[in-house]
């Protein structure tokens, strides 16, 4: 299903997945993040070193981690229940605030004392007349297994709302959430209640069995094969040895700039380029957060009935949408729709 080829039925039928997604309820399992963006305005060289000096003029926190991909979702319509852990501490306390607002339920979200909440600090340099400048970044994040009690409140509650649930993501960032204990006591329960199943993990892939869908970028699918991929007879193996390995009813590989790849029990491999929209919003400003977008348009377009080719494609035209805007980014459903057209 290529750009050019959307006539009218194949637009009508992609609206009507799209306006499926509201109150679509989707559990997100993994490691909540903190994104801080503090912006300033150059003003001088340091005497004491040559470093600029800013002027900070705006300070925001931002839901990263697996709180993007639940804002992803629940931007698109979906109810939205997180499980996890944040620390007793002001950016977990930013965090929860931020959750808040969107209306996300955080009843599973549960504060370790011990565990400072995981945070990225991104510097930022320009004023409002001039593009701002990403000048650093500073993570503070234990990777270290979260321990009990939240450990056992977490699979608690995941066990306790999963027949509810229409869908279930794992948004694993290798912060320590997603344990064996977890993935054993959750996943194989999602299973046997039919639930869609997708992960978005960045690393061992392998852990993940019978899923409906694993959503790897390129260096993440590499990095579990083991192998590089230099060539589309390379990406079609790689694609065929992750289907296999994870038992997965699907595998969709984020490329950049090079678009996605679906690859589909029983089926050809799709390769979609990058969703073309118009000249006037072309410009790539942030990719930080594209690969939620695509986690989470993917799982709610699949509640929604849509095959997989159908799903791949709604993620690519979201992902197209939320790289043109700085830091993590969502879209709404009437905001797919009109991409649709261009």
């Amino acid at each position: 299903m290529m750009q050019e080829e959307l006539g009218a039925s194949r637009l009508e039928r992609l609206h009507t997945l799209i306006s499926a997604f509201a109150g679509k309820r989707v559990l997100v399992i993994g490691d909540m993040v903190a994104d801080e963006y503090l912006i300033g305005r150059p003003t001088r060289i340091a005497r004491e070193a040559p470093v600029l000096i800013l002027e900070l003029s705006e300070e925001r926190t931002i839901p990263g981690g697996a709180t993007n991909v639940a804002v992803n979702a629940r931007a698109l319509g979906a109810e939205v229940f997180l499980a996890g852990v944040v620390g007793d501490d002001a950016p977990g306390a930013r965090l929860r605030q931020a959750i808040r607002d969107w209306g996300i339920h955080q009843e599973g979200l549960f504060t370790d004392p011990r565990r400072p909440t995981s945070t990225k600090t991104r510097i930022l340099a320009g004023s409002p007349q001039v593009v701002r400048q990403h000048i650093v970044r500073l993570d503070r994040v234990d990777t270290s297994e979260v321990a009990e009690p939240c450990k056992s409140q977490i699979i608690a509650y995941i066990q306790r709302m999963l027949p509810s649930m229409d869908a279930v993501m794992v948004a694993d960032y290798e912060n320590g959430v997603i344990s064996p204990d977890i993935i054993a006591a959750c996943l194989p329960l999602a299973r046997e209640l039919g639930k869609i199943i997708v992960v978005d993990s960045h690393g061992s892939l392998f852990r993940f069995q019978g899923v409906t869908a694993l959503t790897p970028n390129q260096p993440e699918a590499e990095a579990t094969l083991g192998m590089m991929i230099h060539n589309e007879e390379e990406l079609n193996e790689a694609g065929r040895r992750l289907l296999e390995g994870s038992q997965a009813r699907g595998v969709l590989i984020t490329r950049g700039s090079e678009g996605m790849s679906l690859f589909e029990v029983g089926r050809e491999p799709l390769h979609l380029p990058i969703y073309r929209l118009n000249r006037h919003s072309s410009e790539v400003v942030d990719t930080n957060g594209a690969g939620d977008t695509v986690a989470a348009t993917f799982t709610l377009a699949l509640t929604a009935g849509a095959t997989m080719a159908e799903a791949a494609f709604l993620s690519n035209v979201a992902a197209a949408l939320v790289v043109r805007r700085l830091g993590c980014a969502s879209n709404t459903p009437e905001e797919l729709m009109d991409a649709l057209h261009e």
